[in-house]
């Protein structure tokens, strides 16, 4: 069974949470503006942004006691990985379904 998170944590967990959520945002976006207005400058600062996300999810987890059991150290995993690489997934399938050249165009009246 997990602790509950301390009260003395609670500030922890609502700073990181915050962090979590505008930092995961923050490397979507500046991922999205560096591959569609092709800046290659943005993709390490999207990428810096990764990692402030990658640590404020570790601040997040240790604070709200998540680290102490192997199922949660899993979520954690897991939710780091698909946040590294949904955007790339998303990338290559908005690519993919616009670059048809065979689409049939629509009539509209």
């Amino acid at each position: 069974m997990i602790e509950p998170a301390s009260l003395g944590n609670f500030f922890t967990i609502f700073f990181t949470a915050a962090m979590v959520i505008l930092l995961g945002a923050l490397y979507a976006l500046l991922f999205a503006y560096s591959r569609i207005r092709l800046v290659p400058a943005l993709m390490p600062l999207a990428y810096l942004s990764y990692v402030g996300l990658f640590i404020s999810t570790l601040v997040l987890a240790k604070a709200a006691n998540l680290l102490s059991h192997p199922l949660w150290v899993a979520v954690v995993v897991c939710m780091l990985v698909g946040y590294l690489l949904a955007p790339h997934a998303i990338w290559h399938l908005c690519v993919g379904t616009h670059a048809r050249g065979d689409a049939v165009p629509v009539k509209v009246s």
